[in-house]
């Protein structure tokens, strides 16, 4: 959990929500119980629907395939665009000790070697992925704690700048700001996506939800604090190694940067590493019930790899990375409002499947109090997701809307291929015509083949 979601976008997010001013951390704070409120919904999820594939499993279980479909979809392209921005910011810390001169060309290719990295890692099997995320998670977390408690001795008021510098009204403000913060709790799900290769799910991935996510959540508030304060305003808005130029600050010297620059450089291929899992998970859980092209399904080798799964997402990360360095100029923040946008949606569906679980199918197995904030919680949940699509800005939900929206061919293409067509319904009969004779139920199941081999693959998708 905590290796997922903390990436390079904790140590490049100060850069990003500095033209904003302090009132960023108002954001951070609104976000962070956002989070919260999302990481108790898929604990409870996680338990009411076991196996893999968390926010897919989750709509198609509640609304149906469509559903299902445009979570796996969505999720899918928020796992491969985020790996594009994770690299991206991977190289600023990268370029603390090469290309210091931020050469356009060579900082490509530092983006595209720590994308395929950890697909290399994870083409060698869960165990391998599994090992190389622990030890990057510990070496991750040392500079970071180091930031959030000794660097908070040096922080001076004059660095933090006008505390709204955005020249925005202040809801406006923290709106925007808080869908670029979002993108650092991204991963918050992640354990319950890969449910289904957990010792114990029904015990773990709710602790592992719940409480990954507070950790991250005091890591990154009392973090960001002490760069915005350690920082000068104007400074930090061009900076590329934001947590680095803090060390060197409250140091006075090159070494600090240099270890801290070391540390984002882990954290990044560690996260990568596991978004990768999750980039081959989604679409492999949806795969199995014929909702996702079949290749995604294959495991190859002894060790059972998605193989497919990893090729591919790593490939599409590596376009979106090339198509950013040559047409924007701010790469990691369209990246992210793109990415947290794909993200936002599955969250929303998630949270409304809970909604729709507690208020309509499960009320007699709860009792009242248990009902009520569990019903407050994903109602706050479901609240937060809307409030982050909007946050977003109009340029990101359009391009998010369409991307999106590119999934309805893919849709139609798998339900022909699986020969499901529908059935002709007869208009009814009047007085003067015989109604035609029903078509027989072994008929009906001889025609649609497929329902039956997905209720066999799947039968909790019947199960009311």
């Amino acid at each position: 959990m905590i290796g997922s979601i903390i990436g390079t976008g904790v140590f490049a997010l100060p850069s990003a929500l500095a033209p904003y001013g302090p009132i960023a951390l108002v954001a951070f704070g609104v976000v962070t119980l956002g989070a919260l409120a999302l990481a108790m919904t898929f604990g409870s999820l996680s338990g009411r629907v076991p196996g893999s594939g968390g926010p897919y499993v989750y709509a198609r279980e509640a609304f149906g395939e469509f559903a299902g479909f445009l979570n796996a979809w969505s999720y899918w392209i928020t796992a491969w665009a985020g790996n594009a921005a994770i690299a991206v910011a991977w190289v600023g810390y990268v370029e603390v000790f090469v290309n210091t001169g931020h050469r356009t060309g060579i900082s490509l290719l530092i983006a595209l070697t720590g994308l395929w990295i950890p697909a290399a890692v994870n083409l060698t099997g869960m165990r391998n992925t599994g090992a190389f995320q622990v030890v990057t998670t510990v070496l991750k977390f040392v500079p970071l704690v180091f930031m959030a408690t000794v660097g908070l001795l040096f922080v001076k008021a004059d660095n933090f700048g006008p505390f709204n510098a955005s020249h925005q009204s202040a809801p406006g403000a923290i709106s925007a700001a808080a869908a670029i913060a979002l993108f650092s709790y991204l991963g918050l799900e992640a354990a319950s996506v890969v449910a289904g290769r957990v010792r114990e799910p029904g015990r773990n991935v709710p602790r592992a939800t719940v409480y990954g996510t507070l950790a991250c959540a005091v890591i990154y508030i009392l973090g960001t604090l002490a760069v915005l304060g350690t920082v000068p305003h104007g400074q930090l808005g061009s900076s590329t190694a934001p947590f680095s130029d803090a060390a060197n600050n409250i140091f006075g010297g090159g070494w600090a940067g240099d270890a801290v620059a070391v540390a984002a450089i882990v954290s990044g291929i560690g996260a990568l590493n596991g978004w990768t899992m999750l980039c081959a998970e989604m679409p492999y859980a949806a795969a199995r019930d014929g909702l996702f092209p079949g290749a995604f399904a294959r495991l190859r080798g002894k060790n059972d790899v998605p193989a497919f799964g990893i090729l591919a997402s790593t490939v599409l990360a590596s376009l979106i990375t090339v198509f950013s360095y040559t047409r924007f100029q701010d790469v990691f923040t369209k990246i992210v409002l793109l990415s947290v946008l794909t993200a936002v949606i599955p969250y929303l569906f998630s949270a409304a499947a809970q909604l729709y679980w507690l208020l309509v199918r499960g009320r007699a197995g709860l009792k009242p109090g248990r009902l009520a904030r569990d019903t407050v919680v994903a109602a706050l949940a479901m609240a937060f997701s809307y409030w982050s699509i909007q946050g977003s800005g109009y340029q990101t939900v359009y391009y998010g809307l369409f991307v999106i929206l590119l999934g309805l061919p893919v849709y139609i293409w798998l339900k022909r291929d699986r020969g499901e067509y529908g059935e002709t319904v007869p208009a009814p009969a009047t007085t003067t015509e015989a109604r035609a004779p029903e078509t027989p139920p072994a008929d009906r199941a001889a025609r649609r083949p497929w329902a039956d081999r997905a209720h066999r693959l799947n039968p909790l998708r019947h199960h009311h």
